[in-house]
């Protein structure tokens, strides 16, 4: 009875929403259309695309050009254009999954349908630390554009912190709709500074970072082979350019209609996967083993100051979209059940300002405990995305249809192939981390990333190491 229920309400869901069995998704979806309260439901398709986009190209695009130097040139491309598709479907089958349970709001609820409260609990938890994270590198990339701009007026450490605070505020606007505006501004402003540092590079002799005078090796490979731990940082940091799709679940949540989720997949994932092919391509054609991370700091300093100042924008939207997703889940998860969600109580408002504030100030802890951009980045994508954007959507699309297994020779193809998908995300969890660990600690031997002492006049010291713990030292190499 229960099955043939669920099987007309998914006829009307891709049918006439006229239909009764409509009422049953409507019903089920965490936000309701109302007129009384807040009405979170507020998002059209192409505004979603907008953010999706944003969510995506930003920090992701900055870290591309360093991942070509380890795969070289035709290896990086290959992996950029792969891992877009991958990521496209795998989010295509988050978003039939959410189709069949409305009632899912992030990704931790589509694991508690398949694993119960302990995977629930656990893959929230990599949910809230890879947003964590991701909102850290937004805040490295904004101290390093005040860096750039202000040449190192101020101690990095305290534009951190500024960074921090005006990214709090940010994301503490309750809907996306309103955040969502936002993201024009913000996809514009990185965009245009992309543009700026592709057409800087090529107007060059050599890269900036290079020898001005007497010869120098520039480094552009087709292909190269940097060693198990470089290469799946590399590919990590590829990889996680375009895995955040993670976090477009909750913007589906505030879409009108969740059932037109493809639309702005699609317009998203081209347009980004496009992008980072030709930014990424012509940055290391022209700087080679040159290139900066960030990489906006690869055409010069006049350049860099022109981009940066462009970029400022963009950089802080990404990261307020990172830290408002975050926040929204642990708001939802508190008071998802209660009236509070969809009223303006002292607890609802409470809540939310409590999620920001606190989400925001471990971003910043943990921002300057990794202050090297694509170490960040890439652990980022193998603690946290290798686990929600390999192995989860596998295991989801394996509990849709465990039937496979036992179907024609073509359905049993496709059941090994997902399971392909879970094994494919533990290795990259184990190996990635791996590789990033063993390359964070040569750079803490080497003097890459050093540590800071404190002392008494002082709170924080000026050593000469660009990478250092809550260092106060230039991040943007502009001083």
């Amino acid at each position: 009875m229960l099955d043939n229920k669920k099987g007309k309400a998914s006829k009307a869901y891709d049918g006439d929403r006229t239909s009764p069995y409509w009422s049953i998704f409507e019903e089920k979806e965490v936000f309701k259309k109302t007129d009384i309260g807040v009405n979170f439901r507020q998002v059209g398709w192409f505004n979603a695309g907008v953010i999706f986009i944003k969510i995506l190209f930003a920090t992701g695009v900055l870290s591309l050009p360093s991942a070509l130097h380890s795969l070289g040139a035709i290896g990086g491309s290959i992996s950029i254009v792969a891992w877009g598709c991958f990521n496209t479907y795998c989010f295509v089958i988050l978003g039939n999954f959410r189709t069949k349970h409305p009632y899912c709001h992030s990704i931790a609820d589509m694991a508690e349908v398949v694993g119960g409260i302990v995977v629930k609990e656990a893959t929230g938890l990599l949910y809230i630390i890879a947003y964590v994270l991701a909102t850290g590198s937004g805040i490295v990339g904004v101290s390093t554009a005040l860096n750039a701009l202000s040449r190192h007026a101020a101690c990095t450490v305290w534009w951190s912190f500024l960074a921090t605070v005006v990214i709090i505020v940010t994301a503490s606007i309750r809907k996306l709709q309103h955040v969502g505006w936002l993201t024009y501004a913000g996809f514009i402003s990185i965009y245009a500074a992309v543009l700026i540092v592709v057409i800087g590079v090529t107007t060059r002799d050599r890269p900036a970072a290079a020898p001005q005078e007497g010869p120098y090796e520039l480094g552009f490979v087709a292909i190269n082979n940097p060693g198990f731990a470089a290469g799946m940082v590399a590919s990590c940091t590829i990889f996680v350019s375009s895995a955040g799709t993670s976090a477009f679940l909750p913007v589906i949540s505030e879409m009108r209609n969740p059932k037109d989720y493809k639309k702005p997949l699609y317009f998203c994932m081209t347009l980004v996967t496009t992008s980072y092919l030709a930014f990424s391509l012509v940055v290391y054609r022209w700087c080679g083993k040159w290139v900066a991370s960030p990489s906006l700091g690869s055409a010069g300093q006049t350049i860099k100051m022109v981009s940066y100042g462009v970029a400022l924008v963009g950089l802080i939207v990404s990261a307020t979209l990172y830290l408002h997703v975050a926040a929204k889940y642990v708001f939802v998860r508190i008071l998802g059940n209660s009236r509070h969600l969809q009223a303006n109580t002292v607890v609802h408002w409470g809540t939310w300002i409590a999620s920001t504030v606190i989400l925001g100030a471990l971003s910043f802890i943990l921002a300057e405990a990794i202050p090297i951009f694509n170490y960040l980045i890439a652990l980022i994508g193998s603690v946290c995305f290798a686990p929600l954007a390999m192995s989860l959507p596998g295991w989801l699309w394996l509990y849709d249809h465990w039937h496979y297994k036992n179907g024609t020779v073509k359905h049993k193809v496709v059941f090994i192939l997902h399971c392909g998908l879970v094994l494919l995300g533990l290795l990259f969890l184990v190996g990635a981390t791996y590789g990033v660990v063993i390359q964070i600690i040569d750079a803490y031997s080497s003097g890459t990333i050093g540590m800071c002492w404190l002392s008494r006049r002082k709170v924080f010291t000026d050593i000469d190491l660009k990478g250092s713990a809550f260092s106060c030292a230039d991040n943007s190499n502009s001083s």
